[in-house]
């Protein structure tokens, strides 16, 4: 147990550019060993000094994986990672779509099961809360089946006898100038009590530091210096001059307005990313893996570009001299698909707390309880007392 004590050794898979491994860095873990499929995002970690494993996790063997960071069975401190979201609406044909069990997923089960990490963290689109479970298996299921993608992901968890606890955190109540929602889960071999971690920012607060970070906080000052950038097509940019800082296609003439959407203008939807200028004056929209795609582009707040690598870099908060490598489009994706650095710091902070056993106050008695109650209540829902959101 000494020794378990001071281990803080990670291993990581579906690693990426390293946006999750950096921010539990950063609150203290030890990153030993990264995975990806990816060789441009191998390439990076690489670049940056770190190791990493490139290959399909389906063909790799979990021993093979704790011989290479010198640790054995129940040793490491921490799994992490995200299997893709994709298989989740294209799994295997014998279990159909939206099912785990045919997907990825199972092979991250594969590899904590072996590696047997006093804690793990899962994270993921939000979407698999609520996605039905549905599946072509020769029959249907009946009624003591999972309904859900999430319940099959807690059954699986069930059995490998971890404790769990989940939800969708929102990166910008964690001091990230971005909304960002993302479902995580975290797990605890030992049963310790662990916990989600608590909002340090928000849209309300009498403490300036505490407040939303915006995207002029992140980006303002490379203004005239991007470095490294995409470009829009001239059709696109004729366009987004017409809309101001903030705004989207809703602002664009209306006599215009149906040529400029062309197909999507009369498609449902709420279209918010169609010829999209971000505000300095507010956190950014979710960064996605092309800024110049017709209906997700994130156009600069003063500039008739989209926003560069850099720029992108720092919402999702990776460090200044991070190297991120392969063609543009390679470095966008590697960054869009990240989980930003301070979200993945509260994850580890929140885990490290619960490893310390100081993530709370024990007491017999709670006093004021309504006060108390609605102030919970508000950081659940990572906001204020007043905010809805």
């Amino acid at each position: 147990m000494n020794k378990q004590d001071s281990n803080r050794d990670v291993i990581s898979f579906f690693s990426g550019a390293m946006g999750l491994d950096l921010g539990l860095e950063q609150a203290g873990l030890h990153i030993r060993i990264c995975q990806d499929f990816d060789e441009s995002c191998v390439k990076t970690i690489e670049a940056n000094g770190k190791n990493a494993v490139l290959g399909d996790i389906r063909n790799i063997r979990p021993e093979d994986i704790l011989n290479k960071t010198g640790l054995k069975q129940g040793e490491p401190f921490l799994v992490c990672g995200g299997p893709p979201c994709q298989p989740f609406s294209t799994a295997g044909k014998r279990l159909g779509i939206n099912d785990p069990r045919g997907s990825l997923f199972m092979d991250y089960i594969r590899m904590i099961n072996y590696i047997r990490p006093r804690f793990f963290i899962m994270e993921n689109v939000k979407g698999i809360m609520s996605s039905p479970l549905k599946s072509n298996l020769d029959k249907p299921l009946d009624e003591n089946s999972p309904k859900t993608v999430l319940d099959v992901i807690l059954s699986e968890f069930n059995k490998l006898e971890y404790k769990t606890v989940y939800g969708i955190l929102d990166a910008v109540n964690y001091g990230v100038p971005q909304f960002r929602e993302r479902f995580v889960l975290i797990g605890s071999r030992d049963y310790e009590d662990i916990f989600l971690p608590i909002p340090t920012n928000f849209q309300m607060h009498q403490n300036k530091e505490m407040l939303w970070k915006t995207t002029g906080d992140a980006i303002k000052d490379l203004e005239n210096n991007p470095g490294e950038c995409a470009s829009f097509s001239d059709e696109r940019l004729k366009y987004l001059r017409m809309v101001p800082e903030g705004g989207n296609w809703k602002d664009l003439p209306k006599d215009i307005l149906e040529k400029a959407m062309g197909g999507a203008y009369s498609s449902g939807g709420g279209k918010v990313g169609f010829y999209r200028r971000l505000s300095y004056s507010q956190p950014s929209p979710t960064v996605v893996t092309s800024p110049v795609q017709k209906a997700t582009m994130m156009c600069h707040p003063t500039q008739d570009r989209p926003l560069s690598i850099k720029e992108y870099a720092r919402l999702q908060q990776f460090p200044e001299d991070w190297n991120f490598v392969g063609t543009t489009s390679a470095k966008y994706r590697q960054i869009g698909n990240a989980v930003p650095v301070g979200l993945a710091k509260a994850i580890g902070k929140a885990i490290i707390a619960t490893a310390e056993t100081t993530g709370s106050i024990k007491t017999k008695r709670f006093r004021g309880t309504g006060v108390h109650s609605r102030i919970q209540d508000a950081i659940r829902l990572g906001g204020s007392e007043d905010d809805d959101n």
